[in-house]
């Protein structure tokens, strides 16, 4: 018999609690909500001399116009938000709502074909419970009723000012209707060769589509929801035109608001689709273009959509995308 006393002796040590260090996932997050901040820097640094040219620009303009259309820049949010409500059955909180499309602003100007709003409504979406595929059928409704509204108030203002609007120096030649005409095979082309050869993408394509015209039959069945999906793309070009107007007015442009709103549905239907950021470059050229053809100077028209880009893209920016950084930060996307 031992005379040690083993039978009392303690158990095995505890081992030492480990180091907790940040995990993989909380640093992504951290990163991903620097990420927005970097972009626009990096944008602002390129696209400097538009930001300084445009600031000198409404330094001398009128407050109150500016005002207008800085109110009008706002209504545009709103009317954003209250179209992705109505391209999605359930309903979303309208706080968070309007937050994530302000923030969506910032990464709309930042990557092309509105890239960057669809995949932070996406987040938002999901975040929310709602399944991966009507999320992504909202958003194809979403881009798909848009031109169309577009479209229905432009024929409506040519209706409605025959005199007003000279139609026959803005008909495009038969090389752009060539472009457009060849634009619009091969977006047409292109996904139905993918979905016939590489067979992996047949199935979810084939659920998005029975996704999407499900709930098509299931929105127009709710007149409030057509109303906040056809209303809200309709009114939607319409305030963006007004703060053009608005701008223009600031500075003397002499074209009439009719005028501005037909010219800005005008340009930005006929090059609306090319992929730049938040339709930066094209858009202003044929906005410039047609502001030209109904007999408004150059330097002024130049000077309005300097002027209405700092409003809607550049002051709006930077908040937006602290927005955004909060919103990621805050798992909310």
């Amino acid at each position: 018999m031992s005379l040690l006393p083993l039978d009392e002796l303690p158990g095995p040590l505890p081992a030492p609690a480990p180091v907790r260090s940040p995990s993989a996932a909380r640093l992504a997050g951290r990163v991903l909500s620097l990420v927005p901040l970097l972009l626009i820097g990096a944008w602002a640094a390129v696209d400097r001399h538009a930001v300084s040219d445009g600031a000198a620009r409404l330094a001398s303009a009128d407050p109150w116009w500016l005002l207008s259309g800085l109110f009008f820049t706002c209504l545009g949010w709103v009317a954003a938000a209250v179209v992705r409500q109505g391209a999605i059955p359930e309903r979303l909180p309208p706080g968070p709502l309007l937050a994530s499309q302000f923030a969506a602003g910032a990464a709309n100007h930042v990557l092309p074909a509105s890239i960057g709003a669809h995949a932070v409504t996406l987040r938002f979406l999901q975040r929310h419970g709602i399944p991966l595929a009507r999320a992504t059928a909202s958003l194809a409704l979403y881009s798909l009723v848009k031109p169309i509204a577009k479209t229905l108030v432009l024929l409506v203002f040519v209706v409605a000012f025959p005199d007003l609007l000279r139609l026959g120096q803005l008909a495009p030649d038969e090389r752009t209707l060539l472009v457009i005409a060849g634009g619009v095979t091969i977006g047409l082309t292109v996904p139905a060769l993918l979905i016939t050869v590489v067979r992996p993408l047949r199935r979810p394509v084939l659920d998005l589509v029975r996704t999407a015209l499900t709930d098509v039959r299931l929105l127009h069945s709710r007149p409030s929801r057509v109303l906040a999906l056809w209303g809200g793309s309709a009114i939607a070009p319409v305030l963006q035109a007004s703060v053009i107007a608005s701008v223009g007015a600031s500075l003397g442009l002499p074209l009439s608001w009719p005028q501005v709103v037909f010219a800005f549905l005008a340009a930005s239907t006929a090059v609306g689709a090319v992929p730049a950021p938040g339709g930066i470059g094209p858009v202003d050229a044929a906005l410039v273009f047609t502001m030209v053809a109904l007999d408004a100077p150059l330097d002024l028209s130049t000077a309005t959509v300097i002027g209405y880009r700092v409003l809607t893209i550049w002051l709006p920016l930077l908040p937006g995308a602290f927005v955004l950084s909060a919103l990621v930060h805050r798992k909310a996307l």
